[in-house]
């Protein structure tokens, strides 16, 4: 920062209110030169000439990584500081390929065409194989096409994947596929991939596969969806008559998948583990050595988890009598202090030792290697939004952290992440994606900038003539906690006016809206055409603060964080530019659902709100999430009866409301609006509704800019 602003402390009832700083964005206005700009508008939110560049990268070796530009693939070598073509654009033509998977090798590449979006994280594509030494595609190949997931081995040229359910092995790219399993059956039985649950709340990935490191060994997941309660919604298309979707669903109180890893070779299989006896779940898998496998378990309530680690002597696995082993010489790992997640460093005897500790949240552990050990954290000025990469060096006495971005730029660079190299010699420091404008740049290990990679100068000459927003960012103390919040604030803004405002809101467990990203998005239009305020408040149950704040709505969801987002705004009106008579509300999926609680709390504050994919009641929604913060209904029957939107409908005929859902939303599903529609027009309420058909909870293509183009025509209205 370049000076900490006045400190105002006024004693508000339960809450005190603490005015740090306004943040500028990285464009610097000159206010007498304002109102010769142009505006940011509306159509600027999706111009894609008017986005932050970013630079793609796939490191190869500790020194070599690939970048594409204009449709090639060029190889980088940092100890030589040269690079050449790796692959053409004609190449890529040639099988109208839109990505490309190279064998750890690099004597064979696997060109991805016919992507076709599944899930949230699961697709089918077809592979087309190409020998790099004779620089030509294998025909023909056994390779079906839909692929659901296709990996090659981390040595040499095998590879494996997965095909209508089933999983596949090639020895190499001339060898046949060799058929490993066969149950696979739509809806039913799945292998190698997760089902809808397991891959949108618990792998976060479409990968249920695992190559050992040496490439000798593969595990795999089956998924058996058998018994699992399905949920089926229309897909309406473009014919006659539209077709149904089913998709095994499970829901609080419901059957739950059952899951078993197996590890396959060309001589055989083994089921390590499997659990259908009891409601549990997979949790993670991970090699430990070339014949050792850490699977971890959760119980159906998912409070604690069981890491078992599997011996494998080439014809069974042997479960260790141990709940936790940890065979090799040190582990790091996240662990909580004092119920703020740190980093521990464990022997091979069980004993750990703490090399993090403090108030603040260990987010991610970047890469750790023989020597050390990196991280990104938001310690640094006590900003839970903020974002740095710190280093500590392992040894007998490990290091004190050091941080390698915080002195960088601190006005423009407080949101940082990085990729490392195989042997972290050098890292991409990615993105300084906040406040200022996103920066790339490599570094190596002795803590030299490498070279500028990406530094969007040209996005910056553009935003130069537009009325570019500020922003301001601080904390409301309410109770222990600090409770941060972020405001997008109209350019020439002037604390003695009055300004509608708009509360962006999230609020899920563990979430955080109030951070340093660098963003151009509805909120800029906002401020910048309609001068709107637009605020976002981490309340009670956000993350990255610890886990007492963090588990203040554990069993209690549609509490604390709905009544937080009333006494923010509350609290915004005090400050004294706010239009007490123009205040709105808007969410997507869970913030669509504090957005309804909100305005069926009959508080008074609000005039209007949007909810976008709202969830109504817990109970229609999946069971890992629900009972993960919900637990079951019969130990919580109280706070899932009091949680819901439909019991509230009486008190939105004061307030106006427009309800978003798309018809084929397979994750919070159709269901939920319709039944808030039906609970408002049960009592009579008037309201505003949009249905977009066949999108599913991002509302992609067309919809995107329909969507946010009718929320701003409800909330001009909302404010006329």
């Amino acid at each position: 920062m370049n000076g900490i602003g006045r400190v105002v402390l006024v004693v508000l009832g339960f809450a005190v209110v603490i005015t740090l700083i306004a943040v500028p964005t990285a464009i610097y206005l000159n206010e007498e030169k304002v109102n010769a700009k142009r505006t940011f508008t509306i159509n600027d939110v999706f111009n894609s000439s008017i986005k932050a560049r970013s630079y793609n990268m796939r490191w190869i070796s500790d020194h070599e990584y690939l970048h594409r530009e204009d449709g090639s693939v060029f190889l980088y070598n940092l100890i030589a500081k040269n690079n050449t073509e790796f692959l053409s654009a004609i190449t890529f033509a040639q099988v109208a390929a839109s990505d490309y998977l190279v064998s750890a090798d690099r004597k064979y590449v696997a060109f991805q065409s016919n992507w076709t979006k599944i899930w949230r994280h699961s697709f089918t594509a077809s592979y087309s194989l190409y020998d790099m030494s004779g620089s030509m595609f294998i025909s023909p190949t056994d390779i079906p096409h839909q692929v659901q997931l296709f990996l090659w081995a981390p040595t040499g040229n095998k590879m494996a994947f997965v095909f209508e359910n089933n999983v596949y092995l090639k020895t190499g790219p001339n060898a046949q596929a060799v058929q490993v399993t066969f149950s696979g059956t739509h809806n039913r039985i799945l292998n190698g991939i997760p089902d809808w649950v397991y891959e949108e709340e618990m792998f976060s990935s479409n990968m249920a596969m695992w190559w050992s490191p040496g490439g000798r060994y593969l595990a795999y997941a089956e998924f058996n969806d058998t018994l699992v309660h399905s949920i089926e919604y229309s897909w309406y298309g473009e014919g006659q008559y539209p077709s149904t979707v089913v998709i095994p669903y499970p829901k609080v109180r419901s059957h739950l998948p059952c899951g078993a890893v197996t590890k396959g070779a060309s001589a055989g299989q083994c089921i390590l583990a499997k659990d259908c006896l009891g409601d549990h779940y997979l949790a993670t898998v991970t090699w430990v050595t070339d014949k050792q496998i850490a699977v971890q378990w959760q119980k159906r309530n998912q409070k604690e988890v069981r890491l078992q680690i599997y011996d494998f002597d080439g014809n069974m696995a042997r479960r260790p009598s141990s709940a936790f082993l940890v065979t090799c010489t040190a582990l790091v790992t996240p662990t909580l202090w004092n119920g703020i997640l740190s980093v521990h460093l464990w022997s091979s005897q069980g004993s750990a030792t703490a090399v993090t500790s403090g108030t603040w949240e260990v987010i991610d552990i970047l890469k750790a290697t023989n020597d050390a050990m990196y991280y990104s954290s938001n310690q640094f000025r006590n900003r839970p939004g903020g974002r740095n990469i710190y280093r500590i060096t392992l040894g007998a006495s490990p290091s004190v952290p050091q941080c390698l971005t915080c002195s960088v730029d601190e006005d423009r660079c407080q949101y940082n992440s990085a990729y490392f190299s195989h042997n972290a010699s050098f890292f991409l420091v990615c993105m300084y994606t906040g406040p200022g404008l996103p920066w790339y740049t490599l570094w190596d290990n002795q803590d030299v900038e490498f070279t500028v990679l990406e530094n969007n100068m040209g996005l910056e000459g553009i935003l130069s003539e537009i009325q570019m927003p500020t922003m301001r960012r601080s904390f409301i103390k309410q109770g222990e906690f600090s409770l941060w919040y972020q405001m997008t604030l109209p350019p020439g803004f002037d604390q003695s006016k009055k300004y509608p405002l708009l509360i962006d809101v999230y609020a899920g467990p563990c979430s955080q809206k109030a951070d340093y990203r660098f963003r151009l998005d509805w909120a800029v239009y906002l401020a910048s055409t309609e001068k709107v305020v637009v605020a976002s408040f981490d309340g009670r149950g956000s993350g990255f603060q610890g886990d007492k704040l963090m588990h203040s709505i554990y069993g209690h969801l549609g509490t604390y964080e709905v009544e937080d987002q009333i006494m923010a705004a509350r609290e915004f009106i005090k400050m004294g530019f706010i239009d007490k008579e123009r205040i709105a509300i808007w969410g997507w999926s869970y913030g669509g659902y504090v957005t309804s609680m909100v305005l069926g709390a009959g508080s008074g504050v609000f005039k209007c709100g949007m909810a976008v994919a709202p969830v109504s009641k817990w109970e229609y929604y999946d069971s890992i999430y629900t009972e993960r913060y919900m637990k079951q209904p019969s130990e919580n029957a109280e706070f899932y009866n009091n949680s819901t939107v439909t019991a509230r409908a009486k008190n939105f005929k004061s307030v106006q409301y427009l309800l978003v859902h798309g018809t084929a939303d397979d994750n919070v599903h159709f269901q939920q609006a319709a039944q808030i529609s039906k609970a408002l027009v049960e009592e009579q309420v008037d309201f505003d509704a949009m249905w977009y058909t066949d999108k599913d909870h991002g509302l992609d293509g067309s919809a995107n800019q329909h969507v946010y183009t009718h929320m701003s025509h409800f909330l001009l209205k909302c404010f006329a």
